[in-house]
């Protein structure tokens, strides 16, 4: 089992400054997730070099269209690790760059397969609002926690070394989210759309629910992805709960809400039909489906026996049924070497009590630590 050490930083200052220090903290991780992604860019997209900086060009101009601000933390995060901003550009868009190509040639497994939940207010021992996942990607691939501020509002949030603002996290707004890979035959990297990853900085920088989902769904999508936005009761909350999940393909979105105070998610749309798309698995009955089953029983099992604890949570994370390609998962052995994936993060956030508990790798090997936005 490969265990991996995960920074934690405290990041604060101008956008630049923020990523500057992203940037000298991790100038070895920068340089490790660049080895990976050009690698597994030709191996698992068939992308050369040559095809991978022409569409991170692109994607710098997108991103420089789109945001400025997240631009200007792009350009500190090349400065401090001593890596051009061309290179920042190619790990910030690799979603895209990846994903389109996933899609392209059915390539459903070496997507990875992440699996989320919520779990209201009303079927937990503690009475709060909890959101979680395992991030399950390329094994190796170097992540961080990130401890950072804008505009007065704290955020923390989970992101890859070299990847601006975070794609899994929380915010002191009560404003949690989680998320899942997805593929449609629609995905296509030359739309030049909204980044995904400018999305997830964006619903975690927001401070309403709305505002969350107008960030998860606006403007135009060059690839498919699924949103699990939860609000608790952080900084100028109501006190009310909401939870919607976002499944966004460049045909439009749709929205499904918990059922019975509970609401499991994988790789796949559950609804297909509702956006006149086809998901380019290989097998019918992937893994995906499996796990977002299992997550669907496990919560529904032991809810029935009582309301659920912390460590209840922790179990379905650690969940191995039907291993390898389990909740806790696994490398296959029966894939080749570059379609592995395995769990590299799990995630646990009470979005009432703002606290978030989390393995820096699998959680069936690593033990769960805790970290607080009060």
């Amino acid at each position: 089992m490969r265990v991996q050490t995960l920074p934690v930083l405290t990041l604060r200052g101008s956008p630049r400054e923020q990523g500057r220090q992203h940037g000298e903290a991790l100038r070895g991780e920068v340089a490790h997730n660049l080895e990976v992604y050009l690698r597994r860019f030709l191996t698992d997209g068939r992308l050369t070099p040559g095809e991978v900086e022409r569409r991170a060009a692109a994607y710098l101009e997108v991103f420089t269209r789109e945001s400025p601000r997240y631009r200007e933390e792009m350009e500190g995060i090349a400065e401090g690790s001593g890596r051009t901003l061309l290179e920042i550009a190619m790990l910030n868009g690799r979603y895209e760059i990846l994903y389109s190509a996933y899609s392209a040639i059915g390539m459903a497994e070496a997507a990875g397969g992440c699996t989320a939940f919520a779990a209201s207010r009303a079927v937990t021992a503690d009475g709060h609002l909890w959101i979680g996942q395992t991030w399950d990607w390329i094994p190796g691939v170097r992540g961080v926690l990130v401890d950072l501020e804008e505009d007065g509002l704290r955020i923390l949030a989970f992101t890859e070394a070299g990847i601006a603002g975070g794609k899994i996290g929380m915010n002191a707004a009560g404003i949690g989210l989680v998320v899942n890979g997805l593929l449609s035959n629609l995905d296509d990297w030359a739309r030049l759309g909204v980044p995904f990853h400018l999305r997830t900085a964006g619903i975690l920088r927001s401070r309403t629910l709305a505002e969350a989902v107008a960030r998860a769904t606006e403007g135009v999508h060059a690839c498919s992805a699924n949103f699990l936005i939860a609000r608790g009761g952080g900084t100028g909350s109501n006190g009310a709960e909401d939870v919607v999940d976002l499944e966004t393909s460049p045909a439009g979105w749709v929205v499904h809400t918990p059922t019975d105070g509970m609401l499991a998610h994988a790789n796949h749309f559950l609804q297909p039909e509702r956006l006149a798309i086809w998901q380019p698995l290989r097998e019918e009955r992937s893994s995906t489906y499996l796990r977002c089953e299992r997550m669907a029983q496990l919560l529904a099992e032991r809810t029935a026996a009582g309301p659920l604890t912390v460590s209840d949570l922790e179990a379905l994370l650690r969940d191995h049924h039907g291993r390898p390609d389990s909740i806790c998962r696994h490398p296959n052995p029966r894939l080749p070497q570059e379609e592995r994936s395995e769990t590299v993060f799990a995630v646990l956030m009470d979005l009432d009590a703002l606290e978030m508990r989390y393995a820096a790798g699998a959680p069936c090997a690593v033990p769960f630590r805790t970290l607080s936005l009060v």
